[in-house]
């Protein structure tokens, strides 16, 4: 399964498009490697995403084309989960 379609699908997030954008943006790792939209996600694989502040880390333990919404959940576990520093703030105030 697509990686675009898998985050959708499990709901990690909300639009295929917004999946799209993360992984065309080199925000989207699968098992230390940056990916494209359309590489294929297997069950096994670390997926790391990054999106605003959030860094998020899943592990696949389910790859399904459909699911209702309170079965999404199983579909991966949270490895880890962590806020980033905003480093523009920083460097803005450095300049001054």
């Amino acid at each position: 399964m697509r990686i675009d379609k898998y985050l959708k699908v499990s709901r990690i997030l909300k639009r295929r498009t917004v999946s799209k954008e993360l992984a065309l943006h080199q925000r989207i790792e699968v098992n230390g490697k940056l990916v494209k939209p359309s590489y294929d996600v297997k069950v096994g694989d670390v997926v790391t995403i990054t999106f605003g502040q959030r860094q998020m880390t899943v592990k696949i333990l389910e790859t399904t084309n459909f699911t209702k919404k309170a079965d999404a959940p199983m579909m991966y576990e949270v490895v880890d989960e962590k806020w980033l520093e905003d480093t523009t703030c920083e460097e803005s105030n450095q300049s001054l």
